[in-house]
Formats: structure tokens, sequence, C-alpha cells
């Protein structure tokens, strides 16, 4: 069976501990080049890891013709102008969320791929996983009753590390592009629609540049049903989501990083948890671009998905800075 030679475009602290490895480990994909402006460090990772080959710069990577796609783990504020020059070199491109710094941005990316005919997905693992097909069909059966609301919280702190490129505002730095876009894109998910407004308030901090440290925010959704979330980099660490149902819940712990997975449900009739195989999310998202670039199977999440993400992302934002409630556009 012929895979898909994926190029790594920087050797990224995400690249080089989860997404080669998940590259490694998946059935569609194959490991083929890496590229560093740092030649002697691209030498190394490719070494390291069965590359056959390197580059000391992405320009070099991007003419190759033996590379089929391209994986994207550079800072936010780079995320499009190389997927532009990605899809005008011909190659599918997989790139780190969020896709762009606004919905501006990933629309024009959309397009571009769509005009050199080659596909574009937005790396959020998570949602490849089993679980969270699993909530849906929960949900669609009535499990826990018609969804009220939701809430999800993604925090962490490293805010001692001052030289982070997080906290580089023109580089689209700070806890909502970072984490908080997680729980904004699980809820998409699972309520199956797009929200229409979304309120904010966010501790900037000037020693960070500028950046939201930490930010919290509400997004309305149709028919009274909304998103509680917090995100951040200057607190606790936090990763979880909950469904709350008219007549149960659904906790997920560990929501979007880290073991072990497991689902609780808590109803009526009881409590109970069920787990699941510590599957490689970064392969599952690797195999489903795979799978389109090599069988034409639409993408699971089409690149409009990041776009629409994007816009919420967006909204909140602006809430959290300008001091209001926000109507998302569409």
């Amino acid at each position: 069976m012929r895979k898909v030679r994926f190029g790594i475009l920087g050797c990224a602290d995400i690249a080089i501990r989860k997404l080669i490895p998940g590259i490694l480990s998946s059935e569609t994909g194959e490991l083929y080049a890496v590229a560093s402006r740092d030649g002697a460090k691209a030498e190394e990772v490719a070494r390291r890891f069965g590359a056959a080959r390197a580059y000391a710069s992405y320009e070099e990577l991007l003419r190759d013709p033996d590379v089929d796609a391209v994986y994207i783990p550079l800072p936010n504020h780079l995320h499009k102008p190389w997927t532009l020059q990605a899809a005008e070199a011909g190659k599918h491109v997989l790139c780190e969320k969020p896709i762009a710094l606004d919905a501006r941005e990933a629309e024009a990316m959309v397009d571009a791929c769509r005009s050199h005919g080659v596909y574009l997905a937005e790396a959020f693992m998570y949602r490849h996983h089993p679980r969270y097909n699993r909530v849906l069909e929960l949900i669609q059966a009535g499990t826990i009753g018609p969804v009220r609301g939701m809430r999800g919280s993604f925090t962490f702190n490293n805010a001692a590390d001052l030289g982070n490129i997080r906290y580089r505002r023109d580089w689209g730095g700070g806890s909502l592009y970072d984490v908080g876009c997680y729980p904004i894109s699980a809820a998409r998910l699972i309520l199956g629609e797009e929200p229409i407004a979304a309120t904010a308030h966010a501790f900037f901090s000037p020693d960070h540049d500028g950046v939201d440290m930490y930010l919290a925010g509400l997004v309305e959704f149709a028919g009274g049903v909304s998103l509680t979330f917090d995100c951040g980099m200057w607190a606790a660490d936090r990763n979880e989501v909950e469904i709350v149902g008219a007549n149960g819940r659904l906790i997920l712990e560990h929501a979007f990083l880290g073991e072990p997975v497991t689902l609780r449900l808590i109803s009526a009739e009881g409590e109970r948890v069920e787990t699941f195989d510590p599957l490689d999310p970064y392969a599952l998202e690797v195999d489903d671009l795979g799978r389109a670039i090599l069988e034409g199977k639409p993408l699971r999440f089409p690149p409009e998905d990041a776009v629409a993400n994007m816009r919420v992302l967006d909204a909140c934002l602006l809430s959290a800075r300008a001091g209001r409630r926000v109507i998302i556009e569409r």
C-alpha cells in the first residue's frame, strides 16, 4: 500500500513529541522529510526518526517532488503564509490549531488549497478519538435527555517561561488561541451547530506582551443552550468537559490530552464509567487526511470547520478586549 510521504516544516516540540510519532504509528503516513532553518537540527531529527531527507529551509522541502503533504507546527502567524506556499507547491496540508490568526486568514487558506486541488486539515487530534463518537451516540440516543448546556476547561501554568512564543501578541499568542480553541471546537462538534454570540472576560498580562493569560467565556447557541468555558496559561492544570442534559450528565476528564481516556455517565439510573483504549489521536488525524489523499474519502472535518471555529475565537477575543457581547458572523 502506498503511503502519504509527509514533510515537517519546523522542528517544534509538538512535532517531535506528538505528530512525528503519530505519523510513524499511522496506517497511511510515512515520515519522509524534515526541514528547519537550522540545518543541523533538521538532520538530527531526520536521523532520530528515520526520515529520508533533511532540509535547511522550508522552501527546499516544498520543492521536493516526492513530498505529498506537509505538517505545519509553526507559530500561529506563520500558518497562513506557509499554507499558501505549500498549496502552490501542490502539497496537502495538516496545519496546527488554531488554523490562522482570524477567520479572514482561514478563508484565504481554504480558498488557496481548493484552487490548487490539495486538502487542508486543522490538527485538532482529540476529535478523531472514538470517545467523542461515543458521546454523540449517547446524546443522540437520548441517554441524558435534551442537552441544556456545556462546560469546558483547559488551563496550565507556564507563565515563568517569558520567552515562550505563546506570549507574543503579534504571533497569535494567548490562552484563547492556544487552549481555549479546544472547548469551543468540542461544543460545536457535540452540539452540531454554530453559535450565535459570545461574551468573554480576560486577564491580559503586561508581563506577557499583553496576551490573554486567562480567559473565561460564554458562547451562546440556539434554543438557550450555551458553553461556559475558561482557558489559561497562568492557572492550575485542568482539562475537562461536562455536558449537562435534562436527565443526566456526561463528564470527560482528560478531555483533550492525557490518560486514562474515560467517559462518565451520571443519570437517575446511577453512575457508570466507560474506558477507551489509549489510541494515538495524532495517528488517527494523520490517517483521516491520508485516506482522503489516497482513497478520495472526505475529510471528517472539512477546512470550513476551521473557519467556523476561528469566527468564534475572533468574537471571544473582541468581546474580551472591547468588554461587550459580540454577535458571531457567518
